[in-house]
């Protein structure tokens, strides 16, 4: 079949494999252009594997340290005819090349909230590996289902305390509008903690430690994201701040547990970047279109790749120790939170407009990247062609 990008609203219902294996090749090429690191893990566990920065927290220790890296995550394969899920095809990808380059990977498809899979994730781990050296928690869902009491709950993307009134724009009809976004229930903040705190960082760590599968020393990472003032109030200031305030607080617990072998917890503040998660939050896109624009033009731009790449060699591994800031946290959004990024961002929010928005804003980058994670628009791959969407994943 010929497939083609549909887009519904912040998501795109179909992907490419072809694409998403030349997304996939391209993120390896930067890895290995940048050289091996010293002292990279060799065995690795990745919670939300199969997209953005957990797929860059794949490529990296693999093709930057020979690392044996096991993937979990959900995503849905080919069926009568239907293309699959970008996120399948990316892990498609990246373990055909690894086993191609004679590194050990595998994925487990499921729900990784559940007993269940985490369950096999330690069978697995006592079975091919033995134990892990790093744990990098990086899943995104709208929905957690709490496996000790069976309850199923959403997360809200909601100011808290006020309403909040912003500048936002649709991607796809590039029209600047104002959006007026209700605060947040408390049983909405509640919820939202539950589905994206550190609640099951903590259970994962937990079930891998009481498995034995932890080894000495071992360290273990969650991505999280704070901002400008710009979007303070839908996203740190609101339901999903107080999230990441729970998973900051979570790190602590871990680390003490961590600590007796030699390990630890970090929490990574990343940039702000195209992803199919920032994608659906108000605000944030018509803000990420603007700093597109300001970092390109200071040669500062980075997407998932390179800042993973950087976390690796500038905080975890490779000789360095990680720096924090004073609240204890890894900071890989330096870059975008410089005063001169932020000031000249600040000063192109109140003048931006659906008229002038292709000319002060990168929305023609923005809807590029938003495209490539599903495989669209990739140099070499003829979308012309037809292509089988039936691709097995080797490990299923």
């Amino acid at each position: 079949m010929i497939i083609q990008p549909k887009v519904r609203g912040f998501i795109c219902v179909t992907s490419h494999p072809e694409g998403c294996a030349e997304h996939v090749r391209q993120q390896m090429e930067f890895v290995k252009s940048k050289g091996s690191l010293a002292g990279m893990p060799k065995r690795v566990l990745v919670l939300g594997a199969s997209t953005g920065y957990g797929l860059a927290s794949r490529i990296v220790p693999a093709f930057a340290g020979g690392a044996a890296t096991l993937g979990v995550f959900f995503e849905r394969a080919s069926e009568n005819g239907k293309p699959a899920s970008a996120g399948w095809y990316n892990s498609c990808a990246f373990e055909k090349a690894a086993a191609s380059a004679g590194l050990y990977a595998k994925s487990i498809n499921g729900d990784a909230f559940s007993d269940e899979i985490k369950a096999r994730t330690v069978s697995m781990i006592k079975e091919d590996l033995g134990q892990v050296d790093l744990v990098i928690y990086s899943l995104a869902s709208p929905r957690r289902t709490n496996p000790r009491t069976g309850l199923t709950v959403k997360s809200v993307l909601k100011p808290i305390g006020a309403p909040f009134t912003a500048k936002t724009v649709d991607t796809d009809k590039g029209l600047v509008s104002e959006i007026t976004i209700e605060p947040a229930s408390e049983e909405e903040i509640s919820d939202t903690v539950t589905v994206m705190g550190g609640e099951d960082w903590e259970m994962w760590m937990d079930a891998l430690a009481e498995g034995g599968v932890l080894a000495p020393g071992a360290k273990t990472v969650a991505y999280s994201y704070i901002g400008p003032d710009l979007t303070w109030a839908i996203y740190r200031n609101g339901t999903i701040g107080r999230a990441k305030e729970d998973l900051e607080s979570t790190a602590g617990r871990i680390s003490e547990k961590l600590s007796a072998s030699g390990g630890g917890a970090y929490v990574s503040v990343n940039k702000a970047l195209v992803t199919q998660a920032s994608s659906a939050i108000p605000v944030v896109p018509l803000y990420i279109s603007l700093l597109y624009k300001v970092m390109k033009e200071k040669g500062l731009h980075e997407g998932c790749i390179e800042q993973i790449q950087r976390l690796f060699a500038e905080h975890l591994y490779n000789g360095a120790s990680p720096k924090l800031d004073e609240a204890g946290r890894i900071r890989i959004d330096d870059w975008e939170m410089r005063p001169d990024i932020q000031t000249a961002v600040a000063a192109l929010w109140p003048t931006v407009s659906s008229e002038n928005l292709p000319q002060i804003s990168d929305i023609a980058g923005y809807r590029e990247e938003f495209l490539r994670l599903f495989g669209f628009g990739l140099p070499g791959v003829d979308y012309a062609a037809e292509v089988d969407p039936d691709v097995p994943l080797p490990s299923a």
